[in-house]
């Protein structure tokens, strides 16, 4: 193996877009920590410092490069090697940015004291919880500046700085530069968008096969895939609006352009954007491991980059998980359109994005039978939907997703297939495998427990394996209704001698 420090040299010197997030290049000589992707001139080895991470880089005393922007840079993959402590930390971190987390309360809500989250940010990130708390901020506050007309004043608050005395403050120090000048020097104009964001990832990336994935269950009223631009309506706690994301390859990125919703909504919006369109992911790392198996080595080397789509909204996914039991792709595209015009509020989209989709409360007591829906199907759905309603973080990826699973498996008519389902595609765990799923036994030609045992040794990718078998058998392009069985809970049917093994299958078409 490669010794990191001797890769990551190599890496800085041929500027590999491979290697772009996974850590920083401090330069000695200027007091500016840049991405390895930046095209300044290569500085000296001897001037060179690496860090784990931006928050490391900052806490060490360097401030951002304004050329390479490190604000832009893919995050850090889920997977990177940190225990689950610091990967569950992190994910507060993202949802509370910008409401003010405090460290304290982050450790409580970990069930340890500060102190001993501080020693885990330092072993396994190289920062601190308040510094990787501050460096997100600024970053964000720095992509709002960049790529926004909004007034400074209102910046701060949406990066979560409480005052636009604090922001300037803390943009002067970081950049030496005031929030005003950093905006006359930004390169370019900012998109036609109200508010516009470039997101980067590390190539290659399958934007074709993702989007050919979304396209085929897209739901009308609520999202359109056409020309290769996805669009759809979202809802931040009442705040709703409508994004436009399309690919720009030549920048290794996907531009996002948010229409209607208010700032105090954006950072919610790019960072659930980011888990959707899987941007964080390292896919030379995933194909590198995957490839190893003779199943999936043809797949892996025909389609580099693919990524597991991922969804909006945690409730939203289940519930089409659900009323996609047992039925094709376009039969479950229709029942969740027929619920989502019947119980969606209306959107303030343009024309083709006219709902957004229904609440938890909505559905909680909804006679959604009446749409042509199975009575068991329905009964299932209003189950999770009182769920949601009781307990709104219930499906939150920043949760423990053991937690998420057992919830989920607790709920009649929802077994362990749509729990790893909704973990894959919507909490955004790159382990997470639907092992029961027929379709996923047909397409390696194993049996479901041959399968199981096989996939052990795709950890812990088995979400990119799952997505390889699926698309590699070309299920997009036929209509079947026999991809799974339907997941009824508790039912007297599961119970019958020789369908338990069924239980986690249903259909694909979710």
């Amino acid at each position: 193996m490669v010794p990191t420090h001797t890769a990551w040299t190599r890496a800085r010197r041929t500027r590999d877009a491979r290697f772009d997030g996974r850590f920083f290049v401090a330069v000695t000589t200027t007091g500016i920590y840049c991405r390895p992707v930046c095209p300044a001139p290569s500085p000296l080895e001897r001037h060179v410092q690496y860090f784990e991470s931006a928050a490391a880089a900052a806490e060490a005393g360097f401030r951002p490069c304004l050329r390479c922007r490190p604000e832009v840079a893919p995050g850090s993959p889920a997977w990177r090697g940190t225990p689950v402590t610091v990967q569950r930390a992190l994910r507060l971190i993202e949802a509370g940015v910008t409401d003010g987390i405090r460290v304290h309360d982050l450790a409580a809500s970990l069930g340890m004291g500060p102190r001993h989250l501080h020693r885990l940010f330092l072993q396994h990130l190289g920062a601190s919880p308040l510094a990787v708390i501050q460096t997100r901020r600024l970053h964000f506050a720095k992509q709002l500046v960049d790529g926004t007309t909004m007034p400074l004043a209102q910046i701060a608050m949406a990066s979560g700085f409480g005052s636009i005395r604090r922001f300037n403050a803390a943009v002067r120090q970081t950049w030496q530069r005031t929030p005003s000048t950093l905006r006359r020097e930004r390169a370019g104009r900012p998109d036609a968008a109200p508010f516009a964001f470039v997101l980067a990832y590390r190539p290659p990336y399958d934007w074709d096969g993702l989007l050919r994935f979304l396209a085929l269950r897209a739901v009308r009223g609520l999202e359109q895939v056409e020309e290769g631009r996805y669009t759809r309506t979202v809802d931040v706690a009442g705040d709703a609006g409508w994004i436009d994301v399309t690919h720009d390859p030549a920048r290794r990125a996907v531009r996002l352009a948010v229409h209607g919703a208010s700032p105090k909504s954006l950072y919610t919006i790019v960072t659930r954007v980011r888990r959707m369109f899987d941007l964080d992911a390292d896919p030379d790392a995933i194909g590198a491991h995957l490839g190893r198996d003779a199943l999936l080595r043809v797949a892996v080397t025909r389609t580099p980059g693919r990524r597991v789509p991922g969804s909006w909204d945690g409730f939203e996914l289940a519930v089409r998980a659900v009323l996609g039991q047992q039925c094709s792709v376009a039969a479950a595209r229709t029942l969740v359109s027929r619920v989502v015009d019947a119980h969606g509020d209306p959107s303030n989209g343009p024309e083709g994005l006219g709902r957004v989709f229904p609440t938890a409360p909505a559905l909680a007591d909804a006679p959604i039978e009446r749409l042509g829906i199975l009575p068991r199907r329905a009964a299932a759905v209003r189950a999770l939907a009182r769920a949601v309603a009781d307990n709104p973080m219930l499906l939150s990826p920043d949760g423990d997703h053991s937690d998420v699973r057992a919830a989920l498996v607790a709920i009649p008519g929802i077994g362990p297939w749509t729990a790893e389902y909704v973990a894959m595609r919507s909490l955004g765990d790159p382990d997470a495998f639907p092992a029961g799923d027929l379709a996923l036994a047909r397409a390696a030609g194993l049996d479901a427990r041959a399968l199981a045992s096989r996939a052990e040794t795709w950890r812990p990718w088995r979400a990119y394996a799952a997505l390889h078998l699926w698309m590699g058998e070309s299920h997009e392009s036929h209509d079947t209704r026999t991809r799974g069985r339907r997941e009824s809970g508790r039912t007297a049917a599961t119970r019958r001698s020789g369908r338990s093994a069924l239980r986690g299958a249903i259909s694909r078409s979710a």
